[in-house]
């Protein structure tokens, strides 16, 4: 119980340090954005799943930094079905929260070396709570570690975090709780990038990629693997068609690929491994 109190008020602590953050920011961009794909996967399910995803991002940059804050809604079809027997699907809510401190804003110094134009250190948590048949997942994860800010046009942020991660599981198949169960403090090797470039027409590259340690035993005492989450998007700038001002409607195309997902082994498990293109829309206010 002492762990999760910790938890808790590190949440709350971060909570805070980003409503600050956010009443000082020197720029902003918030957008609702919309996709969409036919080859979801998930663990321990053989099918293709269908999900419509809805999602909330905000980033912002303030004196020393900043704040990145996103949640999705997503809604599976039947093949991910929402308890034991149902025939209407999964409902997931998950959020992000990332901090960043430049440490050249605060020092006033330079930090640049080589490709690198500055140093940083993050924080933050992921929070997601899941209604499906067999795991109804509650994850709770902290992370914090240190951020390379790479030279490049748009940005390219790459960091390693340490990861403390929880969850709570409930299976509709059996009836059974799972006490919330701490895994192993691990590492990600992480980045997150939004690059411009032209073909003839302005388009953008956007994504990230999570290579994350295995955290070892589950709940249920079997081993995890490691992770492999890559997910790219390239958008196109719409606005100027429909009449309004630059960057606001985006429209384009994303991959996911993601191996031993959630650190669940693929073998003999052909659903632990995601490769789903989707399309997707964005408004930004």
């Amino acid at each position: 119980m002492p762990h999760l109190v910790r938890r808790t008020a590190a949440l709350s602590a971060l909570a805070l340090v980003a409503t600050c953050s956010a009443q000082a920011a020197d720029w902003s961009d918030t957008s609702l954005s919309y996709r969409y794909g036919t080859k979801f996967a998930e663990p321990f399910n053989n099918n293709d799943i269908t999900k419509n995803i809805v999602n909330l991002s905000s980033v912002s940059g303030y004196k020393y930094g900043k704040n990145f804050f996103s949640v999705d809604l997503l809604m599976s079809s039947e093949k991910d079905p929402s308890a034991a027997g149902s025939s209407v699907g999964a409902h997931e809510a998950y959020a992000v929260y990332r901090h960043t401190l430049d440490f050249g804003k605060i020092t006033g110094n330079s930090y640049a070396f080589g490709p690198v134009r500055g140093l940083g250190f993050t924080g933050g948590f992921d929070y997601n709570s899941k209604t499906d048949a067999g795991y109804n997942s509650k994850k709770r994860m902290l992370v914090a570690g240190p951020t390379l800010f790479i030279d490049v046009p748009g940005f390219l942020d790459v960091s390693l975090l340490a990861l403390w991660e929880s969850n709570a599981p409930y299976s509709t198949f059996t009836k059974t709780a799972t006490p919330r169960y701490a895994y192993k403090t691990h590492a990600m090797l992480t980045a997150a990038w939004g690059i411009p470039f032209n073909v003839g027409i302005p388009l953008e590259f956007n994504g990230f990629a999570n290579f994350i340690t295995a955290k070892g035993t589950n709940e249920f005492g079997g081993g995890t693997a490691p992770e492999t989450n890559i997910d790219a998007q390239v958008m196109y700038d719409i606005s100027s068609l429909v009449g309004t001002p630059k960057n606001t409607f985006k429209v384009g195309v994303e991959y996911q690929y993601w191996k031993n997902k959630f650190g669940n082994p693929d073998r003999n498990n052909p659903g632990a491994t995601a490769k789903t293109p989707m399309v997707r829309a964005e408004y930004h206010f």
